[in-house]
């Protein structure tokens, strides 16, 4: 898995929706619901008329961790759901970006919410794994 500091990238050989529901099947195997679905084509062409790939954000939550995070830190929220972006390279393949929670909890600077992080990032791991190990 390759990718900016701040996510985990995995390409699979599925369009993009099937990667949208291979994502979304993947998160509710790890306890995550998808809170939010954000077409960012269909908004680019409402708002500004651009013709852009299909690329979707999907905003991905596990309710009992994200409510220990909350109770940890009030402001946790700001960065929650943890993000997952799938972008279409072409017709028969996609782009999964998976948010790296570390690197985003690391702003909180708080020994005591490490262990919910690691959790998290576990499991967001192991969607990333799975979808690595699909398209191998």
């Amino acid at each position: 898995m390759t990718g900016p500091r701040y996510a985990n990238q995995v390409d699979v050989p599925l369009s993009h929706d099937e990667a949208v529901a291979a994502v979304i099947e993947q998160l509710g195997k790890e306890g995550f619901g998808v809170l939010t679905t954000i077409d960012v084509k269909a908004t680019l062409k409402k708002k500004l008329g651009e013709d852009v790939a299909p690329y979707t954000i999907l905003g991905a939550c596990n309710p009992p961790l994200a409510h220990k995070a909350l109770q940890a830190e009030e402001a946790i929220g700001i960065l929650l759901p943890c993000n997952v972006v799938v972008k279409a390279i072409d017709d028969r393949n996609s782009r999964v970006f998976i948010t790296d929670v570390s690197a985003l909890f690391d702003l909180v600077g708080r020994d005591d919410i490490a262990p919910i992080a690691d959790e998290v990032g576990a499991r967001l791991a192991r969607v990333a794994a799975c979808l690595a190990a699909a398209s191998t």
